[in-house]
C-alpha cells in the first residue's frame, strides 16, 4: 500500500505528448470537452424521427384513489392527437415488474401505468401522443378520469398500524421486507459500558440529487424484427433491461439502449422502466417513433427520490474516556409507493455498517414500508448516506452529552491506518485510509487552531459560531450477492464490467465501454490508462463516446452506478488493453525476429529492446494483421481486438449471519463546515468549508477534484434546503425548482480542498471508487449548526435537513429536541 500526501491540489496541465511518470495521474485535456463546450454534444432530445409522436402523460391528482374509468375518447378526436396508452391496455400487454423482494413486498404489483389503483400524486395514468409536444399536453388534459379517493398514508412510522390504509391489497401488508442485523454482542457492550446514551429518534429528510437534464427516450419499433430502439439517458440499461424483457414478454435482445451524452445521473437514472415500457408498447401500437421528455414538475413529483430513513430507539454503549463500544438502532425506510429498485437499500447501508469507526457490536432492525409518496431509486450514496449520517449524529450527540471533544472522540475510534485492510463486524473489509490525516487536513485547511477565536469574535457581532465534521466513506464495486440477503432465491452475486480495446488497420486504437457516463469523463481516463500501457498519447486513443448495447460489449449490470467506475470499468480497460499489448508484441516479434520479450511498446511504436531503430508503427501492426497477413505462421492466434470482463474477487455472503464482504473499495470524504448563525431569526451562513479525500490513486485530479465540489453542492443544498415533504393529503410541497432550491455558485460558500492517495491493495490500479463525499456534507453542517446553538440551550440537531425556519425552532425550544436524548450512566 503507498500513501502520497496531501495538500490541495494545484492542477498542472501536462503538454500531449509529454507524459510524466505516466498518463494516468495527470490533468491532461478532457477529450468530452470539445464537443460540449462547443455545443455539439448529442443527448436523448436531439434525436429527431420523421413524423415522430410526443408522448405525454396523465397524471394522477390524487395520492390514493381507485381509477373507477378513464375516458380517452375527446383526445382522440382532436387533429394531430396520434393515439393513447391506459393501464387497462398496459394489464393486457404486459406482466408487473418482477420484485427483489419476499413476501410480502413481493406480491406488490407494479405496471408501466396504473392499473386500478393509484398510489402517488403524479402516478401515470394514461399516455398521449400527438404530433406536438403542446398538442399532447393539451390533449392529455381532455382524457376524463374518474376516481375514488382513498384515505392517504404520508407517515412511515404509522404504517404498520392498525388504523393505516394498505396501499397494495394483493400484498395484505404495508412492509416491503423487515429484518435483524445482529453482529458482536450487543448486550456485553450494554454491561461493559459507563454510559448508555440513548436517542429516541433521527431523521433524514427525503431529497433528491437533481440533475440538470430530466428524464426521457425516442423509441422506435422494428416490425420486421419486433425490435426497440431507445435513444434515451437511462444510467443502467443492463438493469433497465432486465426488468422491461420479462414484463413485455420477449427477449432482452430486443431492447437495444443507445446514448450518446447524458446530462447527470446521480441514481435517478435507474428505474426508469416504466417509463420506457409505456413508450415501446405506444411506438408499436401507433407503428411510428414515440418521443418522452420529462418535465421538471414531473421529475419531481414522480420520477424517484432518495429514501427517507426514520432512526428510533438508539442506544449507544461508551466508554468514560469515549471509547465506543457499540449501538443499536431501528431503522425505519419509507420508499414510497412502489418498491422498484428496493428493497435494495435495506441492505446495501451493511457495506458500512461501522461507519469510519471501530465499534464491534451493532444491532439494527431494519423495516421498509411503503408510502403514498413517489418512489425511491438510487441517490448518491445511495442507502450508506443516511446510515453514514446516522453514525456521525451518534458520534455528536454521545460528545455533546458527555461534555467530550467530537474532534478527539472521532480520532479515539476512527479505524486506524496500520489497521487496514480492516475487517468489519459484518465481514466487509475496508481496503484502505486514513482518517484521523485526513481529519488533521481539513481541520488545517478551516485553521482550526484560531477556531475560538473565530467565536469570540463571531459573538462580538452578535453571531452563534459553530464547527462541525462529517466523516464518510464510500463503498464503491457492489457484490450482488448482498440482494441474496433480502431473498435468498435472486441468482444475483459478484459483479463484472467489460471493455473492448483493438488496433485498427490504420493503427488506430478504439476501446468501447460496458458503461454509460453522466459527465465522470470515462473517455478521458480510459484513454490515460490505454496510453500508459500502449506507449503512445492519450491523443492517439479514441474512445467511442457514450453507449450502445448493441456494439459496444457489455454485462448484465453494465452502466455508471455505486462509485464503480475507475474499478470495474477502468479495470476492464486496463484488462483489454493488457492483452492488446500481448498480441501487439507476439506479431512485432514475428516481424522482427525475435521473442515477443524482447519486444518494448513505446513512442508509438513496437520495438526490439536491444535495438530501438528496429521498430515497428502502429500503423504498421493493424496493416499486417488485418490486410497484409499472407506468410504469417498459423499459430499466431491473435485478433488485435481484444474483449476483457473485469471480476471482482468476491464471494457469496453468509445468508444466515448476514455477513461477507459486500463491495471492494472504500473512499474516504472528511468535511469540516464553520457556520455563523443569527441567533433572532435562524438565518446561518457558511463561513468557511473544508473537503479531503481519498480515493485512492487519482487517475485525472481535476475531474476529482470536481466531483468534489459538485458533491459538496449538492449536499449542502441537501443540509439547508432541499427536501420533498408532502402534506396530510400526499401533495409535494416542493414540486419545482420555483419551492425546491438547488444551491447555485452565489449559495457556494468559500471551499478548500486536500486529499491524500492510500492506493487499494485490492484493484488493478490502486484506484478506488470516487463517492464524491455528499453525506460527509450533509453532516458536517448539521454538526456546525448543533455546536453554534449550544450556548442557547444546548438543542439536539435531529434532522438531516435544516433550513432557517428549523433552526430558529430549535432556538425557540431547545428542550424538545432535548427531550429525546437521555444518559445512563453507572
Amino acid at each position: 500500500m503507498t500513501e502520497t500526501t496531501v495538500a490541495p491540489p494545484k492542477p498542472v496541465v501536462v503538454e500531449e505528448g509529454k507524459p510524466q511518470k505516466g498518463w494516468a495521474g495527470q490533468n491532461v485535456p478532457r477529450k468530452e470537452d470539445k464537443r460540449l463546450l462547443q455545443g455539439e454534444g448529442v443527448f436523448f432530445d436531439d434525436i429527431k424521427r420523421h413524423e415522430m409522436g410526443y408522448v405525454h402523460f396523465v397524471r394522477s391528482p390524487y395520492a390514493h384513489a381507485r381509477i373507477k374509468s378513464v375516458d380517452v375518447s375527446k383526445a382522440l378526436e382532436l387533429d394531430g392527437v396520434y393515439g393513447t396508452l391506459t393501464g387497462d391496455e398496459v394489464a393486457i400487454l404486459t406482466d408487473p415488474f418482477f420484485e427483489l423482494s419476499v413476501k410480502p413486498g413481493a406480491d406488490m404489483k407494479d405496471y408501466a401505468l396504473a392499473v386500478g389503483k393509484v398510489r402517488f400524486v403524479g402516478e401515470p395514468v394514461a399516455a398521449v401522443v400527438a404530433a406536438t409536444r403542446d398538442l399532447a399536453r393539451d390533449a392529455a388534459q381532455l382524457v376524463e378520469v374518474d376516481y375514488e379517493p382513498l384515505q392517504p398514508l404520508v407517515d412511515a412510522r404509522v404504517a404498520q398500524s392498525g388504523g393505516a390504509p394498505v396501499l397494495h391489497e394483493e400484498a395484505g401488508s404495508n412492509v416491503v421486507w423487515d429484518g435483524t442485523f445482529d453482529w458482536g454482542d450487543w448486550e456485553a457492550a450494554a454491561a461493559e459500558a459507563d454510559h448508555v446514551v440513548k436517542i429516541k429518534e433521527l431523521h433524514f429528510d427525503r431529497f433528491s440529487s437533481t440533475p440538470l437534464e430530466c428524464s426521457g427516450c425516442l423509441v422506435e419499433y422494428n416490425r420486421g424484427t419486433g425490435q426497440w430502439t431507445m435513444y434515451c439517458n437511462h444510467q443502467m440499461p443492463g438493469v433497465g433491461a432486465i426488468w422491461m424483457a420479462p414484463a413485455m414478454r420477449v427477449g432482452i435482445d430486443k431492447l437495444r439502449f443507445v446514448t450518446q451524452d447524458i446530462g447527470g445521473g446521480f441514481g435517478n437514472k435507474i428505474c426508469l422502466h416504466p417509463y420506457f415500457v409505456a413508450c415501446c408498447l405506444l411506438a408499436r401500437k401507433l407503428n411510428r417513433a414515440v418521443q418522452w421528455t420529462e418535465w421538471r414538475t414531473d421529475q419531481h413529483t414522480a420520477n424517484a427520490h432518495g429514501n427517507e430513513r426514520w432512526f428510533q430507539d438508539i442506544e449507544v454503549a461508551v466508554k468514560a474516556d469515549g471509547t465506543l463500544l457499540g449501538f443499536k438502532v431501528k431503522a425505519l425506510d419509507d420508499c414510497g409507493a412502489f418498491p422498484r429498485y428496493e428493497p435494495l437499500g435495506c441492505i446495501i447501508w451493511a457495506q458500512v455498517t461501522p461507519g469510519c469507526y471501530r465499534w464491534r457490536h451493532i444491532r439494527v432492525g431494519f423495516t421498509q414500508v411503503v408510502t403514498n409518496k413517489s418512489p425511491v431509486s438510487p441517490n448518491r450514496g445511495y442507502s450508506r448516506m443516511q446510515h453514514l449520517w446516522l453514525t456521525e449524529r451518534i458520534i455528536d450527540v454521545v460528545a455533546h452529552e458527555l461534555g467530550l471533544d467530537p474532534v478527539q472522540v472521532r480520532k479515539k475510534n476512527y479505524v486506524k491506518h496500520e489497521e487496514f485492510p480492516y475487517e468489519t463486524p459484518n465481514g466487509c473489509v475496508y481496503d484502505s485510509g486514513d482518517y484521523a490525516r485526513c481529519l488533521d487536513i481539513a481541520l488545517d485547511l478551516v485553521d482550526y487552531k484560531k477556531i475560538e477565536e473565530k467565536r469570540v469574535d463571531a459573538e462580538a457581532r452578535g453571531k452563534l459560531f459553530g464547527i462541525g465534521i462529517g466523516s464518510t466513506l464510500d463503498s464503491g464495486t457492489n457484490n450482488f450477492g448482498q440482494s441474496m440477503i433480502l431473498n435468498p432465491e435472486l441468482q444475483f452475486s459478484g459483479n463484472n464490467e467489460v471493455a473492448t480495446v483493438k488496433l485498427d488497420i490504420f493503427g488506430e486504437i478504439v476501446v468501447t465501454l460496458g458503461t454509460v457516463p453522466q459527465g465522470q469523463s470515462h473517455e478521458t481516463t480510459s484513454a490515460q490508462v490505454v496510453s500508459d500501457i500502449l506507449g503512445c498519447s492519450p491523443a492517439d486513443v479514441t474512445v467511442r463516446a457514450g453507449h450502445d448495447t448493441y456494439w459496444n460489449s457489455h454485462a448484465g449490470f453494465s452502466g455508471t452506478y455505486a462509485s464503480q467506475f475507475a474499478v470495474t470499468g477502468l479495470g476492464a480497460v486496463k484488462g483489454a488493453t493488457d492483452m492488446l499489448a500481448g498480441e501487439m508484441k507476439q506479431l512485432a516479434a514475428v516481424v522482427l525476429g525475435c521473442a515477443p520479450d524482447d519486444i518494448e511498446l513505446a513512442d508509438g511504436t513496437a520495438r526490439m529492446k536491444a535495438n530501438p531503430e528496429a521498430a515497428l508503427p502502429f500503423m504498421a501492426l493493424g496493416a499486417i494483421l488485418n490486410a497484409n497477413n499472407a506468410g504469417l505462421p498459423e499459430d499466431l492466434n491473435i485478433t488485435l481486438n481484444c474483449r476483457y470482463v473485469y471480476r471482482p474477487p468476491f464471494e457469496k455472503p453468509d445468508l444466515e449471519r448476514k455477513y461477507g464482504n459486500l463491495t471492494l473499495t472504500y473512499a474516504t470524504q472528511i468535511h469540516a463546515c464553520v457556520v455563523e448563525v443569527d441567533p433572532d431569526t435562524g438565518v446561518y451562513e457558511i463561513v468557511d468549508y473544508a473537503a479531503v479525500d481519498d480515493c485512492g490513486k487519482r487517475i485525472h485530479p481535476q475531474i476529482v477534484e470536481g466531483q468534489v465540489h459538485g458533491a459538496t453542492a449538492q449536499a449542502i443544498g441537501a443540509a439547508t434546503h432541499e427536501t420533498f415533504p408532502y402534506d396530510e393529503d400526499g401533495n409535494l410541497l416542493t414540486p419545482n425548482f420555483y419551492d425546491y432550491h438547488v444551491p447555485h455558485a452565489l449559495d457556494m460558500p468559500p471551499m478548500k480542498t486536500g486529499y491524500i492517495e492510500s492506493e487499494s491493495p485490492f484493484t488493478s490500479l490502486g484506484a478506488k471508487g470516487m463517492g464524491e463525499g455528499g453525506g460527509a456534507g450533509i453532516h458536517a453542517v448539521c454538526a456546525a449548526l448543533q455546536d453554534a446553538l449550544s450556548s442557547r440551550g444546548r438543542p439536539i440537531v435531529t434532522d438531516s435537513c435544516n433550513p432557517y425556519h428549523r433552526v430558529w425552532s430549535l432556538l425557540q425550544d431547545p428542550a424538545a429536541s432535548r427531550a429525546g436524548v437521555e444518559v445512563v450512566s453507572r
